[in-house]
């Protein structure tokens, strides 16, 4: 059976390699698209938030020198403002991003990425920090 499995990722980030190796526990290796260096087009932005139902202003990751410079969280842009920000300056994109047949989600925390993913995990799994979230029964503990 054929897993289609798409991660918007950023390897510098700890949440998006913890996801990563959450989708590889399943024995299926996704689509990686390294946003940062190849940044979705508008449409594929605008869906990949509205897919995973999130607001544009949830979708901007705030803790970012863009964000600070633009005053994002002072002057109050309009959303098709924020997008084309977002494209401009891609790292204000939150990551990652996951899209599977079971739907589209922002992973935060990383283990979100279990609800969209349609193969079970096939061994234990801790993330880079040593919290457990898949035990030596397979079992979702968080």
């Amino acid at each position: 059976m054929a897993v289609n499995i798409k991660i918007y990722h950023n390897p510098a980030c700890a949440t998006s390699r913890n996801t990563l190796a959450l989708i590889r526990n399943t024995g299926h290796e996704p689509e990686i698209i390294e946003y940062l260096n190849t940044p979705p087009n508008k449409r594929e932005l605008i869906d990949l938030i509205q897919s995973s139902g999130l607001s544009i202003k949830e979708a901007l990751r705030k803790n970012v020198e863009p964000y600070t410079l633009l005053e994002l969280d002072k002057i109050p842009y309009n959303d098709d403002q924020i997008i084309e920000f977002m494209l401009k300056y891609p790292i204000l994109i939150n990551r990652p991003f996951v899209k599977t047949e079971l739907g589209t989600r922002l992973c935060r925390p990383s283990e979100i990425v279990l609800d969209i993913l349609s193969q079970p995990q096939l061994q234990a799994f801790a993330k880079e920090d040593g919290e457990v979230i898949i035990n030596e029964h397979l079992q979702r503990v968080k």
